[in-house]
This record gives structure tokens, C-alpha cells and sequence, in this order.
């Protein structure tokens, strides 16, 4: 997908964004109306057009979508970097069968974007490990995706 720029994330890449996995997203700051950059895990993209995330809440991500529903995801992976940018809109304030008081948001997306700088790629993806009792974030992270899936 280098160089191009899709309207709705490809075959390739939907598989990715229907695991839990890093990624980091871009919203403008309510407060300062600058960019406002967070890393999040929980994202289920619904089809080629809708991804859903997960976040406390309390978190600004919230607060800055409601005053400016435009966002930008960025994720890594099939050896690239892409920019997902859409609209968002908080679909559920606190989610059911979650013991957390997460929100549940949908984007809309718009605009899927190979931004990997010219003559490179990715060889090796990021990985991370929760550093929280494992049992307990296996069965959070099992009580989180499975709603977002409804």
C-alpha cells in the first residue's frame, strides 16, 4: 500500500485492527487546541470502515473527542506505518460487562494513509507486556474486546 492513500482499511490490515495491539491515536486537545498523542491497546475494527477502542472514562481522549470529533490512529504493522483518520463519536460512556467505567468509541474512518517515510520498512513490530497480574489482564482484556465486538 506504499504511497497510497485508501478510503477504508484494506484486507490487509483489517485483521490486525481485530486484535488487541499497539497503537497510539491523535486528537486535539480541548484545552490548548494542540495535538493531544496517547498509546491505547483495545481497538476491534468492526468492518473496512468502522474501528472501536476502549479508554477510562476520565481519560482526555474522551473530553477532546467530544469538543472535536476528528482523530487519527496510527498503526504499525504488514511492514509499514499507517495514519487512520475519521471522525469519532463516544458510543457508550461506560460499557457493559466491563468492571472498569470504560468508554466505548467508534471512528469513522475516512482516510487509511501509508505514511512510512521512502526506502524503508518494518522489520520488527512492537510488542509490549502488562506489567499487572497476568490472570486478571488476560480475563480484563477477554471482558473488554468482547464488548467492544457487540
Amino acid at each position: 500500500m506504499a504511497n497510497q492513500v485508501e478510503t477504508v482499511i484494506t484486507e490487509e490490515l483489517l485483521p490486525l485492527l481485530r486484535e488487541e495491539r499497539y497503537v497510539t491515536i491523535a486528537t486535539v486537545d480541548h484545552e490548548t487546541g494542540g495535538t493531544n498523542v496517547n498509546a491505547i491497546s483495545w481497538v476491534y475494527a468492526t468492518d473496512e470502515k468502522h474501528v472501536r477502542f476502549s479508554v477510562d472514562n476520565r481519560s482526555r481522549i474522551v473530553e477532546n473527542l467530544k469538543q472535536q470529533p476528528l482523530v487519527t490512529l496510527t498503526l504499525i504493522g504488514e511492514g509499514s506505518t499507517y495514519a487512520i483518520a475519521g471522525e469519532a463519536k463516544v458510543i457508550e460512556e461506560k460499557m457493559e460487562d466491563v468492571p472498569l467505567k470504560l468508554a466505548l468509541v467508534e471512528i469513522s474512518v475516512k482516510e487509511v494513509r501509508d505514511v512510512m517515510f521512502y526506502g524503508a520498512r518494518i522489520t520488527t513490530e512492537p510488542k509490549y507486556e502488562k506489567t499487572y497480574d497476568k490472570e486478571a489482564a488476560e480475563k480484563l482484556d477477554r471482558q473488554v474486546m468482547g464488548a467492544m465486538k457487540k
